[in-house]
């Protein structure tokens, strides 16, 4: 499972500054970053840190690889990305994150303390 330096799982979202001309009243990219990382804070405790990653501008070759990716396969911002996974894209679906978040053993604050 793909930890940050302080033993958290590590969920990327990609986007970037700019909304799409489709996306009319839809959160930034950054936003959505930001909303996912307090849902998850509420939910399951400190357990996961959600990465903000602006495709472009991309600091290091994963980064750069996998902006070349959402340009070819021309993708819906935001992008999250769980354990090297696409998840979801555009508008996140959040049954697709729980689903993968429970394949990957995170369970909710509550259950943890059952």
């Amino acid at each position: 499972m793909r930890k940050t330096e302080d033993g958290k799982l590590e969920v990327l979202v990609y986007g970037t500054g700019i909304i799409c001309a489709s996306c009319i009243k839809a959160p930034s990219s950054e936003e959505t970053a930001s909303w996912l990382q307090s849902l998850f804070d509420r939910k399951y405790g400190e357990q996961i840190k959600v990465t903000y990653i602006d495709f472009q501008k991309p600091n290091n070759e994963e980064e750069k690889a996998f902006a070349r990716r959402i340009m070819l396969e021309d993708l819906w911002y935001p992008v999250v990305v769980i354990e090297d996974e696409i998840v979801t894209e555009g508008n996140p679906n959040l049954k697709k994150i729980f689903k993968k978040l429970d394949q990957l053993g995170i369970q909710p604050k509550d259950e943890k303390m059952q």
